[in-house]
């Protein structure tokens, strides 16, 4: 009869504290880190100058128009946000040498940043493809007469919209990933689905915005920030009326028809639009107040827009939590403004810090923490222990 040897009950056994290490060393460093401050917000300069043109990344980094013009010469740069060093710049075959200062940009990340899609007043009137992982140039698709007021991606990738004004030239262009391969160009030369200011007006009183006296209550203008919902079935986009009393509202699309579901009626000049991490509300901040308003069905009348207890200009919501992170210009009683985070549950406004001429944020892609970004080249970190 064979026997087996029998391990006491107590017997230490070795085991790898490769992984344990790794984990505790970052616990480590963090936990320190926590210790040193008593704000959950950091701070970090990222540029010197001013450069109002820039756009965040879900990792973190920064692409903005340099404001270290050379020689008369404006180029586009990446930044690393939490380092505060620039890390890259972008440079098409044919760009001329001289480009002055001032000239249109629109910058779009991919959802893992690994590609990015700009436009810039310095190259063809084309949007242009980036793989920075590989720091190339992919290409260009989508040659525009009017210069894209917004650029989006989807959050899975799979779609990506470019918006323009221009009154009668205005459009909302679509397209579909078509190759996702590392290194590959994501996009074809001309769009899967286009919706234009034909579109918005036809069988709306809003045709006759078309051609109105901007004094007469407004004109339309074109589409303005735009972005897609989570669940990637629908594309939201600003419809922007020009004059000075005159209300902007939101289009509804199908994607990928841009078929129109619905319009929601605004106050004001829309500044900003976020979707809920559930596809099912809208947030947008319009006229310094923010608003919420339910996504409904197209055979449904379109809700009632609710306002929100606190004003924003900027919001973004958090990719799987119901918080929004917004900033607003100014405070009562007070010349200053304010990062601030809000629970849309309980619409409870917290986590508050004063901060002035921002004018992009985010989530990173993980929802751990948020940036924003200032013209100045100020970064706002917000780096809670644990979300």
């Amino acid at each position: 009869m064979e026997t087996q040897e029998k391990s006491p009950a107590k017997q230490i056994v070795r085991a790898p504290a490769q992984a344990l290490a790794v984990r505790s060393a970052a616990l480590v460093t963090r936990g320190l880190r926590d210790l040193a401050r008593d704000s959950n917000w950091l701070i970090k300069k990222v540029f010197t100058g001013r450069s109002p043109q820039l756009v965040i990344s879900p990792a973190g980094e920064l692409c903005a128009l340099s404001p270290m013009v050379r020689q008369g010469t404006e180029r586009i740069a990446l930044y690393d946000i939490e380092r505060g060093v620039p890390t890259l710049a972008l440079v098409v075959p044919g760009e001329p040498d001289v480009c002055p200062p001032g000239l249109p940009a629109a910058f779009a990340w991919s959802p893992t940043a690994r590609n990015l899609v700009a436009a810039w007043g310095g190259w063809l009137p084309e949007l242009h493809a980036f793989d920075l992982h590989g720091k190339v140039f992919l290409g260009g698709f989508g040659d525009f007469k009017s210069f894209p007021s917004c650029v989006t991606w989807s959050d899975t990738g799979n779609y990506f919209a470019a918006a323009s004004r221009g009154g009668a030239e205005a459009r909302l262009r679509l397209w579909p990933a078509s190759n996702q391969s590392p290194g590959a160009m994501p996009f074809d030369a001309d769009p899967v689905a286009e919706f234009g200011a034909a579109g918005w007006a036809e069988n709306w009183v809003e045709a006759q915005t078309l051609d109105a006296d901007a004094s007469d209550g407004g004109a339309f203008s074109g589409f303005g920030r735009t972005a897609f919902s989570p669940d990637e079935s629908t594309l939201a986009s600003v419809v922007e009326i020009e004059g000075e009393w005159a209300d902007d509202s939101i289009v509804l699309l199908d994607v990928p028809t841009l078929r129109r579901q619905q319009v929601i009626p605004a106050q004001g000049h829309i500044t900003d639009i976020a979707w809920t991490p559930d596809s099912r509300q809208l947030i947008y901040c319009s006229g310094g107040q923010a608003y919420r308003v339910p996504a409904a069905q197209s055979s449904e009348p379109p809700a009632e827009p609710q306002v929100l207890p606190f004003g924003a200009e900027l919001c973004a919501c958090h990719p799987q939590l119901p918080l929004c992170l917004c900033f607003s210009s100014w405070l009562k009683n007070s010349a200053k403004g304010r990062l601030f985070l809000v629970d849309l549950n309980r619409l409870v406004v917290f986590d508050e810090y004063a901060a002035e001429g921002v004018v992009n944020l985010r989530w990173s892609l993980d929802g751990s923490k948020a940036y924003a970004v200032t013209a100045d080249g100020l970064a706002y970190i917000y780096d809670p222990p644990l979300l």
